[in-house]
């Protein structure tokens, strides 16, 4: 049963472990800059490494047959991070790396920097605009809307920055600072916020905490201003870990306490009403997805990815794929037919087809140079 109410300090939750393999990682130097692009391009993707001596962004072009083609690597400026505990996602986080179709803009974020990089996209090619403080500590994942960005700070107790653009420049609004107050509790990448992100009509921004205090804060945003308190949704036990929206501006939310995808409709008063809840049946489900008619989302213990249609925010199972170890973060091409997985153990990207029921064959792989334990990822 869900709870809300507007409060500026959040309690804490406890939480055992997400039954992630328990193998060291470490992330190996980005590499220097280059480019490329080619005739009969069907899209690019975009991996960031997290490397925590230099985090870079690795372009791929993808082909026809939807797999993926190495095409560039682009240092962000900044440095990568690991938050205490953290195995296949150094981050924890979801939407570390988001990309602005709309503009052409990349967004990156450096978490051992605090930092955000700004990269202007063209085709497969990147170009560095900005390295800009995202006033906090541990940045972990951003979001836009209407010519707002928002960063997410992940330590510290958590902290949101906002920033709009201004002569061609992304500069930080003081107004759009809010502190979270969550209790500091170890492990970090369990009780740390894990995303923050905008309904799709820019009218709410949603920050996803985690064992932090297991809620979805929500704050209502009008005429380019935030609200100075969120509504408190609590979920006892849920763990909210990350979230996408459906056609009709519905949250879909990964909940690994009870390794579940729940659905919820977003109320103008910025409570959230379940819909729906579905248990994957698998191991550490952090991470989802939306594509069209359909919600994919990975579970890092196990390996795998859960295909759910979409009716009017009721989830149906469509079966379980499974992917190279570490299963994380995920994007779908802007087409619609294709499904990249970012799988963190080995530094893989995992393609699949995505069929007209929803279900996923696998094309093809590629290793992303220095991304073990990397999350980041996105498609043009």
């Amino acid at each position: 049963m869900a709870t809300a109410r507007r409060t500026p300090v959040l309690g804490a939750a406890a939480l055992s472990t997400l039954g992630l393999a328990a193998a060291a990682l470490t992330a190996t130097p980005a590499y220097a800059a280059t480019s490329a692009r080619s005739g009969g391009d069907h899209g690019a993707v975009f991996v960031q490494t997290d490397a925590v001596d230099g985090n870079s962004v690795v372009a791929y072009r993808q082909g026809a047959d939807g797999t993926l083609h190495e095409a560039g690597t682009y240092p962000t400026g900044g440095n990568g991070g690991v938050l205490t505990g953290s195995v296949v996602d150094h981050l924890a986080s979801q939407g570390s790396l988001l990309l602005d179709r709309a503009h052409r803009l990349l967004y990156a974020v450096n978490a051992g920097s605090n930092t955000l990089s700004v990269f202007s996209v063209h085709g497969t090619s990147l170009v560095r605009r900005q390295v800009i403080p995202t006033a906090g500590d541990f940045p972990v994942s951003v979001t836009a809307s209407r010519g707002v960005v928002v960063v997410l700070n992940a330590r510290a107790g958590g902290s949101l920055q906002g920033f709009r653009w201004a002569s061609g420049r992304l500069v930080p609004v003081a107004a759009w600072h809010r502190d979270l107050g969550l209790s500091e509790t170890a492990p970090e990448f369990t009780h740390t916020p894990g995303q923050v992100a905008f309904s799709p009509n820019g009218e709410h921004l949603l920050v996803t905490t985690k064992a932090a205090s297991n809620s979805i804060l929500v704050y209502g945003v009008r005429h380019a201003r935030l609200a100075a308190l969120p509504v408190v949704n609590t979920y006892a036990g849920a763990v909210p870990f990350a979230v996408d929206f459906d056609a009709r501006g519905r949250a879909v939310v990964a909940e690994v306490g009870p390794n579940a995808v729940a659905t919820f409709r977003v109320g103008r008063d910025n409570v959230l009403h379940q819909v729906d809840a579905a248990a994957t049946g698998q191991k550490a489900t952090c991470w989802v997805v939306v594509g069209g008619r359909h919600a994919y989302a990975s579970n890092a213990g196990s390996a795998s990815v859960s295909s759910y249609l979409l009716r009017r925010g009721q989830l149906r199972a469509a079966g379980h794929t499974a992917t190279d170890p570490g299963t994380v973060d995920a994007a779908v091409s802007a087409s619609g037919r294709y499904l990249h997985v970012q799988t963190g153990a080995k530094g893989i990207v995992d393609t699949f087809r995505i069929g007209h029921d929803g279900g996923l064959t696998q094309v093809g792989s590629a290793k992303v140079p220095g991304a073990v334990g990397g999350e980041g990822i996105a498609a043009a």
